[in-house]
């Protein structure tokens, strides 16, 4: 099994940056797509960025395109998720999901194992 650790969550002011991290642990030989989700308030839980593990190909989705990147660095078993330019709009519970096969999904249920989530929160 794959256990996924999320960190770099807190409270920032608008405008402000965060970076977050996803540190896999376990049988991180079988993961081969990482992915960003968050979950707002009283919203679904959306897609927010994947990347694929040994390749380095991602997807962003469009609101974040051009704030967040996603990157990974697979001598530590980490992927992040750097969020510039923040948001109201963006304070949620993000969460770090792996998928042991390939493929840049951006649906929940296509990815197999997830971590607790970090609290990011944008105050105006």
């Amino acid at each position: 099994q794959v256990q996924l650790q999320e960190a770099g969550g807190g409270l920032v002011q608008v405008g402000g940056s965060l970076r977050l991290s996803c540190v896999a642990s376990g049988r991180t030989s079988n993961t081969q797509t990482v992915a960003w989700f968050r979950r707002a308030p009283g919203k679904e839980r959306e897609f927010v960025a994947a990347i694929n593990w040994s390749a380095g190909a991602t997807l962003h989705a469009g609101s974040v395109k051009g704030r967040f990147t996603i990157s990974r660095d697979n001598g530590k078993n980490s992927a992040y998720l750097q969020m510039n330019s923040l948001t109201p709009e963006d304070t949620a519970v993000y969460y770090c999901a792996g998928r042991r096969q390939g493929g840049l999904y951006t649906i929940a249920p296509y990815y197999d194992y997830w971590g607790q989530g970090t609290q990011v929160t944008v105050s105006s």
